[in-house]
């Protein structure tokens, strides 16, 4: 049996929809928020390890970005297209202007991002967090005021 592979030519117009397609999907949209409820390891990052690839460092802190969000708000890490950085404020004042990056994703080469941290600063976060008095159980909103601005918000639990 012999294939034969025919060229396919893909008129430029559809070429042109599916690049504004990616790139409007490519970032949240404002009003998206998603609840991250805190644990351990997002409160106490840089002291609460599973291994010894770095000292232990003092007031670290993220956010988990769940998979399902960051797929359905295209919230990406350095593997895929799009923003990955982010100007932080939080609701009480204490976070302003403050740089955030999506990062991490469930293996090498995942696209998604399952993190929010501080750009260049582990401890933006966990800075926050002391100030809030975050507790294991927290519950925090993470809502885009714009595709790259977000305002963080402690609810009661």
């Amino acid at each position: 049996m012999k294939l034969t592979v025919k060229p396919c030519i893909i008129p430029m117009k559809v070429i042109i929809l599916e690049a504004n397609i990616r790139k409007d999907r490519n970032m949240p949209k404002a009003g998206d928020s998603f609840i991250a409820i805190l644990k351990r390891p997002h409160v106490g990052w840089g002291t609460h390890r599973h291994t010894g690839t770095r000292k232990l460092i003092n007031g670290e802190g993220y956010l988990h970005i769940p998979a399902y969000i960051a797929r359905k708000f295209d919230i990406t890490n350095i593997h895929g297209i799009g923003n990955r950085d982010y100007t932080c404020n939080s609701a009480d004042g204490y976070l302003k202007n403050s740089a955030l990056i999506a990062s991490g994703g469930t293996d090498r080469l995942s696209k998604y991002a399952k993190n929010l941290q501080g750009k260049g600063d582990l401890k933006i976060l966990g800075g926050w967090f002391n100030h809030i008095n975050a507790q294991v159980g927290d519950r925090i909103e993470v809502k885009f005021v714009t595709p790259t601005e977000i305002l963080l918000s402690k609810i009661s639990r």
